[in-house]
């Protein structure tokens, strides 16, 4: 189930990180580093569902 979360992450990252925490505050500051740049959204994003 990792592998589906992180080619997600890979192409929308909020979902990703939607799947592995719910709406929670990793959710909310991964839309923002989304919008500010796409690159960073994918980092966090692989970083929280590598994490747990």
């Amino acid at each position: 189930m990792d592998i589906v979360r992180i080619l997600l992450a890979i192409i929308l990252p909020p979902l990703g990180v939607f799947l592995q925490v719910g709406l929670g505050l990793h959710f909310w500051l991964n839309i923002l580093l989304t919008l500010c740049g796409y690159i960073p959204g994918i980092i966090h994003a692989i970083w929280v569902i590598m994490r747990k």
